[in-house]
């Protein structure tokens, strides 16, 4: 049966009558009224291909997401499943296209080649009857040489390719620390050349060499120098070497040759099998020990699928983060010495013995990732924040930027600022300012209590909305929300609500073509337009408080009637809350960002509607120029620190003190010490900056007369024009 299907797929024909006789053959070979094959699309969709026994009309027309139905349901858990009345299964959905009504049982395995699932084989019979072992055995033996064959189509409807926007997956911790690379598989995926044997003696003799030349490679590992010392790592690696030799284990994999299968073929079956089984498993320690038998089928497999010893993995030119499924401590050892800066893991738990090698090479890694393996392939720039059990995979520009720049705290600024952590930011003349902190990731907020900061004067709810394909739903963002307020540790946290559209365009939202997208439709415009994802934001940030009080900033105010607008939509999330039992906030602030001219011109007015300012100076200086920040000619064409922009700047501070509130600046200015000493010389007590600025901008403040400074910045923007760039510079030479 395997070499009359195999020439049928292999056979002549447009691919699309070839899965049609294929479908046949089964259906026949199997005594079956029905056979169908799904095929995986772009956004994991499963579209029906081929059928014999349902309504040919529905072929190409009848789709399944990921875990709808029960075709939907296979290839989420990559489980087989066989039911003798289908219609009776909770994940069943009714089709009336298909005319599967007549149909009682139903039984289908996912059709997996490398790690991915390519689609889903489905029989079903009129009469109730469930198969047995042997059979789903059968059809999972049918599905491997399918998968061989559709990776050579070229099925209607393009390419099965996945979509490659940005993805957050969110796993356990197994090690902290934050890691950026680009993904290198655990091993390349090993490629079948031929699932059907021609001759099994020939294929047990293959298996015997791959065997001895796999054992001989272990216990030339177990003898070396580096790991001849007892310890925990030595008992680990004892375990996997007897795992190796299991008679058991190596039993399956010859009772599938003589089913018919090549020794690479057997050898995944008894694979697939044993993961099917650790989907099943719910002890750990039972997990990790399944967890090494995979380890080892893929060292066997890859000596089979090379015809020779396989050589140890090179070492790579960058950085990388090794992704795996799962992963036995002996293949991490394989990476010691190259440039491994992380580890990803789709199955392993929080015991994992790789863990162990993991800790003594001090990298982070995080497992429990879903659809890891499906989700990345190689050369994909990845973000490993161990210390959140988080994976960014293909993050955009705005997410690598944040990370690079908690990788510099981390790395560059800790030591030489770490003796200033603790001391208060106060003038050589008694003025104290309160040095924030702008985040965007969970990343950045635990550098809160290492550079000193005093809390959160901008968090950016948009950088996780853009490292996600998904939009995320109010639960979701409330745990985020509370999760960033948890580790703030008490500190204040403002939140800005969602900043998208211009340059940051999330892949969850549609985003028109603009001329201008700066001066579009986004920020708060985005809110008001579509209050129902300013209201979701806003409850989530409440809910997420709890008893705590929370700061709620709006970006891009151009009107005072926008900002009253976006204050009525606060108030009924905090009625709706008000009438329900949960706790509510201590304090509920509300503030609006001022970097729009026109804000500026009705500044008084604002001032006296919001709780708190907050001077976005990135897009006042580029809108009030009319200057493109991006531009690689206007970019720097004008300064904030010429005098029409610090008069500007003057008259937002004043208009705070004349209604009694706070105004702050969370731009690019407030985290270049030249700068944070004008705008505190302007009267600006509170600067929030990025984590690594924080400690530069302290050490200026430390050493400074910010009154006698206020004297001279006002005297020369009186007697001034143009920027006062150097003036400045020369008066803070001369005064130390």
């Amino acid at each position: 049966m395997l070499r009359r299907l195999r020439d049928v797929m292999a056979g002549v024909g447009t691919p699309q009558q070839r899965l049609d006789s294929t479908v046949q053959v089964i259906a026949h070979e199997l005594g079956a009224e029905v056979c169908s094959i799904y095929v995986q699309r772009p956004g994991r969709v499963l579209e029906l291909c081929a059928t014999q026994g349902l309504n040919p009309q529905a072929v190409h027309r009848l789709f399944f997401q990921p875990g709808e139905g029960l075709v939907g349901h296979i290839a989420e858990t990559r489980l087989p499943l066989t039911l003798a009345e289908a219609q009776k299964h909770p994940k069943f959905a009714y089709r009336p296209e298909t005319g599967e009504e007549a149909f009682q049982s139903f039984a289908g395995v996912p059709i997996r080649r490398s790690d991915r699932v390519l689609g889903v084989l489905v029989v079903q019979h009129v009469s109730m009857r469930e198969l047995d072992e042997e059979e789903v055995e059968s059809l999972e033996t049918l599905a491997m040489v399918l998968a061989e064959v559709l990776t050579t189509m070229s099925l209607p409807g393009g390419d099965p390719s996945r979509d490659r926007g940005p993805l957050v997956i969110h796993g356990i911790r197994i090690h902290d620390g934050v890691a950026i690379g680009r993904a290198r598989l655990h091993q390349p995926r090993v490629v079948i050349g031929g699932v059907v044997a021609e001759d099994s003696a020939v294929e047990h003799e293959l298996l015997r060499a791959a065997l001895a030349d796999m054992h001989e490679s272990l216990d030339r590992v177990m003898e070396s120098e580096a790991l001849s010392a007892a310890g925990e790592h030595r008992d680990v690696l004892e375990t996997y070497r007897l795992i190796a030799r299991d008679t058991g284990w190596i039993g399956r994999i010859r009772d599938a040759i003589d089913s018919g299968l090549t020794a690479a073929a057997a050898v995944q079956k008894v694979r697939d099998d044993t993961r099917s089984r650790m989907a099943a498993v719910k002890d750990e320690y039972l997990r990790e020990r399944l967890a090494d038998f995979e380890d080892v089928a893929l060292r066997l497999l890859r000596r089979l699928a090379a015809g020779e010893a396989a050589e140890e993995p090179a070492t790579p030119d960058e950085p990388f983060i090794l992704v795996a499924r799962s992963m036995g401590p002996a293949e991490l050892l394989d990476y010691a010495g190259a440039q491994l800066k992380g580890l990803v893991l789709e199955e392993a738990s929080a015991t994992a013995h790789v863990g162990i090698v993991a800790r003594a090479l001090d990298i982070p890694v995080v497992g429990r990732l879903a659809h890891l393996i499906e989700e990345v392939d190689p050369g994909d720039p990845l973000i490993v924040d161990g210390d959140h059990g988080q994976v960014l995979v293909r993050p955009g520009d705005d997410a690598r930027a944040q990370f690079r720049e908690s990788l510099s705290v981390r790395e560059a600024t800790r030591a030489r600022y770490a003796a200033l952590r603790d001391t208060p930011a106060v003038s050589r003349d008694g003025v104290r300012l309160s040095l924030q902190m702008n985040a965007g990731l969970l990343v950045d907020v635990s550098q809160l209590e290492a550079v000193g900061a005093e809390g959160i004067g901008l968090y950016r709810t948009e950088i996780p909305f853009l490292v996600r394909r998904e939009y995320p739903d109010v639960d979701a963002q409330t745990e985020l929300y509370g999760r960033i307020l948890d580790s703030a540790g008490g500190r204040a946290v403002t939140f800005r609500t969602l900043d998208a559209g211009g340059d940051k365009r999330l892949h969850s939202f549609v985003h028109e073509v603009e001329e201008n997208p700066a001066l579009g439709w986004r920020a708060l415009r985005i809110g008001l337009d579509q209050p129902a994802i300013l209201r979701q934001q806003v409850r989530a940030m409440i809910q997420a408080a709890g008893e705590r009080p929370v700061r709620i900033m709006v970006p891009m105010v151009a009107t005072v009637d926008e900002f009253r607008a976006a204050r009525a939509i606060v108030d009924l999330e905090i009625a709706r809350a008000a009438a329900r039992p949960e706790a509510m906030p201590s304090t509920i602030s509300v503030g609006a960002m001022v970097e729009v001219p026109s804000a500026l011109l009705a500044i008084d007015e604002l001032a006296r509607e919001a709780d708190f300012l907050s001077v976005g100076s990135n897009d006042l200086l580029q809108f009030l120029f009319a200057a493109d920040r991006s531009g690689e000619r206007t970019a720097n064409r004008y300064d904030p620190l010429s005098v029409l922009f610090l008069d500007a700047m003057r008259r937002i501070v004043e208009a705070g003190k004349r209604a009694g509130i706070d105004v702050s600046v969370c731009g690019e200015m407030a985290g270049r010490p030249l700068e944070a000493l004008a705008l505190s010389a302007l009267g600006y007590r509170t600067l929030s900056m990025s984590a690594v600025s924080i400690g530069p901008v302290k050490e200026a403040i430390l050493s400074s007369n910010i009154n006698q400074l206020s004297d001279f910045i006002l005297y020369s923007m009186k007697k001034k024009t143009g920027s006062l760039r150097n003036h400045l510079k020369s008066y803070l030479s001369d005064h130390r």
